[in-house]
């Protein structure tokens, strides 16, 4: 899943990495907003906000949304840095980098609200940050191995994106081309799992309040070992194979 480059990739692949990281982006957005009444994965809201705040003269809520905003861009700035550091010695360790790092900040801000977070609007203002810096890594990460195919939380891009190729493939003087079709395939199931993500995410946090944020990494962990598993796989059957020897 992480060791191919945007152009030798397999709707398969694309499949796997679209719905585990929506998942992910489902569940940390809706999570948070439980938590923080804040979303977590979505910036959209985060401009409108800042605007009015701006328009009423609100200059510490001004501070607050410009972190936030920025805190997205540097997390989106760090993944393309990293990818085009790494990716000369290895498209696996490239891409895999971002998401250790957004493993690292899930747990931290796991720990963090399960021993110390008592609700303080500061402590409040600075985890949020930290979940937009994971989600801005993750989002420019998906998309880059993806050429642009794929950002898991970007629902408004994505939904004007579907919009166009099911116009595309429904009207009578397009052919209905295998590229529209798997584009199509991949928009839904971001959709479908960051919408399954979403109702896990609000599920759980109601269940186990701060602990949600220990189960992500999980999902992550796995995308991770994804593409280790055959080669660690092939490593034991050489070793089966010289001890049968």
């Amino acid at each position: 899943m992480l060791r191919r480059s945007k152009d030798d990739r397999t709707l398969r692949e694309n499949l796997m990495l679209a719905s585990s990281t929506a998942f992910v982006s489902g569940v940390i957005n809706v999570a948070g907003m439980v938590a923080f009444l804040a979303f977590t994965s979505n910036i959209t809201g985060h401009v409108a906000n800042l605007a009015n705040h701006f328009v009423q003269q609100n200059f510490r809520e001004i501070v607050v949304f410009m972190l936030w905003l920025l805190m997205f861009f540097m997390g989106a700035f760090t993944a393309n840095f990293i990818i085009r550091s790494l990716e000369h010695k290895s498209l696996y360790r490239a891409h895999a980098t971002p998401i250790v790092i957004e493993i690292v900040i899930l747990l931290l801000v796991a720990f963090y609200g399960d021993h110390f977070y008592n609700g303080d609007r500061t402590e409040r203002e600075l985890v949020i940050a930290a979940l937009l810096f994971a989600i801005g890594l993750q989002n420019s990460l998906v998309s880059i191995m993806s050429g642009g195919l794929i950002k898991t939380s970007h629902l408004t891009g994505l939904f004007t994106d579907l919009g166009g190729e099911v116009s595309e493939w429904l009207h009578p003087r397009t052919g209905k081309s295998e590229i529209i079709k798997n584009k199509i395939y991949i928009r839904v199931t971001i959709l479908a799992f960051y919408f399954i993500g979403g109702m896990a995410g609000g599920y759980f946090f109601d269940e186990y309040n701060f602990a949600v944020f220990y189960f992500v990494p999980l999902i992550l962990i796995t995308i991770l070992y994804y593409d280790l598993s055959p080669i660690a796989l092939h490593k034991v059957a050489r070793i089966f194979g010289r001890q049968g020897k």
